[in-house]
């Protein structure tokens, strides 16, 4: 069974910066393709980005594009996502998932295209 665990979320001011962390167990990451997803309160959870089993593929939602940068460690079976020039409307949990299927951009940004979610890390921004 894969485990997903997220970490280094937390409060930011706006203009700022954090990293999250996804800690990958019961599988090699570099047999996963990998996405970080979002839900702000009182909103569906939308996507943020994508990663192929290598990192050689990237995918982003528009609105993160350059500001956000998904990269991974698969000797660390670890996964992240720098967040840069954050804004309030960033503020979300923010959840990783793993996916088993082959790496299509246009499956990227489906919630059910993903088998395994983690717990989710809460990212706030202040304005």
């Amino acid at each position: 069974q894969v485990q997903l665990v997220e970490s280094g979320g937390g409060l930011v001011q706006a203009g700022g910066s954090l990293r999250l962390s996804c800690a990958v167990s019961g599988r090699t990451s570099s047999s996963l393709n990998m996405g970080w997803f979002r839900q702000a309160p009182g909103k569906e959870r939308e996507f943020v980005a994508a990663s192929n089993w290598s990192g050689a593929r990237k995918d982003y939602q528009d609105s993160v594009n350059g500001r956000f940068t998904i990269s991974r460690d698969n000797s660390k079976d670890t996964v992240y996502l720098q967040m840069n020039s954050l804004n309030p409307a960033d503020a979300a949990v923010y959840y990783c998932a793993a996916a088993l299927r082959t790496y299509r951009n246009s499956d990227n940004a489906r919630p059910n295209e993903y088998t395994y979610w983690g717990q989710g890390t809460q990212v706030t921004v202040s304005s």
